[in-house]
């Protein structure tokens, strides 16, 4: 099986697992945007927001589905995730854009994205071997602050809101800052970066027009893609099927290019797996579930699923393995007390493995927890 395509025509999920979040008052604006935590709610003009904070435009860095799932239907108020649009770590580093698929999926969550860029940085002391690399990025926070001050009064969707973002004059506005702002870092830390020549093909990319955004996007996401599939990361435990690419389109004109961790072929069923893996411990971490649950409110509310030009039966699993596991448990299940006290699991973890039950039948997925 070589790639699967799937359709989204409308999207509902709901949450169980809830942590709560912080409030912080930005009425005083004397609160920097980067002391804020990675996700927490926000009250500013007598509004409260729910915001998620990425490191990277990269969706692979740092847990950023993570922090989203733990916004998403936190409050009654609005949504957003703050994204940098652009992040250079150095010559040493990556070097990673925004890419329209991003917004696209942020749309279709509705969620508000809140662009912006990294003013700071400190040369990266850890590493003697990459001299050439930053670290600690700070935001401009008073542009991230008016950001959210104009969201506050905002009545529109987030689709709304967020194919604004992508306004031209905006746009050039902002990648022009970076750029600036990258060059005079440098200069400070004495630190090489990456040819800027690299932000101004992204610019052009990016300002053209939307549809040549989004083959930019795409082409650097099937590139990432391709890469992602011929790996195995230790996170994952990888055996009852196959890694396997599919490419999704949503109503919103957003195409996804994920990499599935396993798809099994069984009684003319496909299972679409999402894996995670603990070595150590009885669950694989909090983040790492949360990421997993992120994708799963996707593929969840696929419509359909087509192997070439044949129409699949399909399921989702969100698949979690441990080395450290006695036995095995399928959710939905209505007897979870053997499985959680012959494994002997805290209070902690009986509670996320109820929530985790409540979560998958109601919105009809599996849950497999399985002895890796």
């Amino acid at each position: 099986m070589q790639i699967l395509f799937g359709k989204i025509k409308n999207f509902s999920y709901k949450k169980f697992w809830r942590e709560e979040l912080k409030t912080f008052d930005l009425n005083s604006k004397n609160i920097d945007i980067n002391d804020l935590p990675s996700k927490c709610n926000i009250q500013i003009n007598n509004k409260i927001i729910s915001i998620s904070k990425w490191v990277s435009p990269k969706r692979t860095r740092s847990y950023p589905y993570a922090r989203v799932y733990d916004s998403f239907d936190s409050c009654s108020g609005k949504v957003a995730t703050i994204i940098p649009i652009i992040k250079d770590e150095g010559i040493d580093g990556d070097m990673d854009y925004l890419q329209w698929d991003t917004i696209s999926l942020m749309s279709l969550l509705n969620i508000y994205v809140i662009l912006g860029f990294y003013e700071d940085a400190e040369q990266n002391i850890r590493n003697t071997n990459k001299p050439n690399k930053i670290t600690n990025q700070k935001l401009k926070s008073n542009f991230i602050y008016k950001q959210l001050e104009i969201l506050s009064n905002y009545h529109q969707s987030a689709l709304h809101w967020n194919l604004n973002q992508l306004n031209n004059e905006d746009l050039l506005n902002l990648i022009n800052k970076a750029k600036i702002s990258y060059k005079e870092i440098s200069q400070k830390l004495k630190i090489k970066l990456h040819d800027s020549r690299n932000i101004d093909k992204f610019k052009i990319n990016i300002t053209k027009d939307r549809e040549a955004f989004m083959q930019y996007s795409r082409d650097k996401a099937k590139n990432a893609q391709n890469r992602e599939v011929l790996t195995s990361q230790p996170k994952e435990s990888i055996g009852i099927g196959e890694k396997t690419k599919i490419e999704i389109e949503n109503y919103l004109g957003g195409y996804y290019y994920f990499t599935i961790d396993d798809v099994l072929d069984k009684d003319n069923i496909l299972y679409l797996i999402e894996s995670k893996h603990s070595k150590d411990s009885i669950l694989p971490s909090n983040d790492d579930i949360k990421d997993g649950l992120l994708k799963l409110m996707i593929y969840n509310n696929l419509c359909e699923i087509r192997d070439f030009k044949i129409k699949r039966n399909f399921k989702i699993v969100l698949r979690l393995t441990s080395n450290k596991l006695k036995n095995d448990i399928n959710l939905p299940n209505n007897n979870l007390e053997y499985f959680t006290e012959s494994n002997r699991l805290n209070k902690k973890q009986i509670e996320i493995i109820y929530k985790l039950n409540s979560e998958c039948e109601e919105n009809k997925f599996n849950i497999w927890i399985q002895k890796a």
